[in-house]
């Protein structure tokens, strides 16, 4: 059941133009540059924040000498403020979309390895039923994505669920996990050894994902509990045309999982280190937000994506 004092708030107080003040509030952190991004003059804006926080009875922000930040409150409103105005849009898009004999369009989200796999056989698939729906692909980490997700700037995401405060708000299907090796170039120094030992590896030059992504926590806790630095000479990227063309020119390392280089493999240009370090992450699998109605062209990028999976799960040698 409703509480009626949400309704009468939203029916009262709540105004479209304070929704994009909180999301444009949330993204600059200053109420001029704010103001600025809502078309609102800076006086118009201080005063839509000030009545929606008396209307709340909450600080939505602190004000700082430079700028501002947001409460605990504030976060909260910033992210509802998002979805909401996300939903907005989706039923703008839908009414124009009807209106010009278009299908629908898609925003899906997914971490490194099901974009190169699964992902795009998804999309090739939903092409193949309905060939005009717009589908937009992000390719990020998990943790980026899933606020994406419950902004309302994504539908669907293949990734993992790593913040608790989240999962009460979001549904995860699990797909597969992913262990990952160590990959270098065919010809790499150590390639072909199976004496191979983690200091020796930390003294290498890697390739390693950003900061915050589960699988650099992996490592870094790897190298951590041998007692040793980390590696001193790193690139950070997810891209992995930059990946490969760093390996094969290069003496660098990699952890990834096999799959995502196999052609390479193959063609005998990279190779799998000797070494087994148990790296494996979490399953990722595929995220929505909780009690979301999906747009028909989201609904069936989901289905394909369900599809896609269990054939690749059957083809699997048992």
């Amino acid at each position: 059941m409703s509480d009626p004092r949400s309704d009468r708030f939203v029916r009262s107080h709540l105004k479209t133009r304070q929704l994009v003040l909180l999301v444009e509030l949330g993204r600059h952190g200053s109420i001029l540059h704010a103001a600025q991004g809502a078309n609102l003059t800076q006086p118009a804006a201080s005063k839509l924040l000030a009545d929606l926080e008396h209307a709340l009875g909450v600080k939505l922000f602190e004000r700082l000498p430079r700028g501002v930040a947001p409460t605990w409150y504030g976060e909260v409103m910033i992210r509802r403020a998002g979805a909401a105005l996300a939903e907005l849009d989706a039923g703008h898009q839908e009414v124009m979309e009807l209106l010009s004999g278009l299908s629908g369009r898609v925003a899906v989200g997914s971490v490194l390895t099901p974009s190169t796999t699964l992902l795009p056989a998804a999309v090739v698939a939903l092409k193949a039923r309905q060939p005009r729906v717009h589908v937009a692909i992000t390719v990020d980490t998990s943790r980026l994505m899933t606020q994406q997700l419950q902004n309302g700037d994504l539908d669907l995401v293949i990734g993992r669920v790593l913040d608790s405060e989240s999962a009460a708000q979001l549904s995860f299907e699990p797909l597969t996990d992913e262990p990952h090796s160590l990959i270098v170039r065919a010809g790499h120094p150590l390639a072909g050894r199976n004496d191979l030992s983690l200091p020796e590896l930390a003294a290498q030059a890697w390739i390693l994902p950003p900061s915050g992504s589960i699988l650099r926590d992996r490592l870094t806790a790897l190298f951590l509990s041998a007692g040793l630095d980390q590696p001193q000479q790193a690139v950070e990227t997810l891209s992995l045309p930059v990946v490969t063309k760093l390996l094969m020119q290069s003496d660098m390392i990699v952890a990834l999982p096999e799959e995502l280089v196999q052609p390479y493999l193959d063609a005998g240009l990279l190779t799998v280190l000797d070494i087994e370090l148990g790296l494996r992450m979490d399953a990722y699998g595929i995220v929505t937000r909780r009690g979301h109605q999906l747009s028909p062209g989201a609904e069936l990028m989901l289905t394909c994506l369900r599809e896609e999976a269990a054939r690749r799960a059957d083809a699997v040698p048992k």
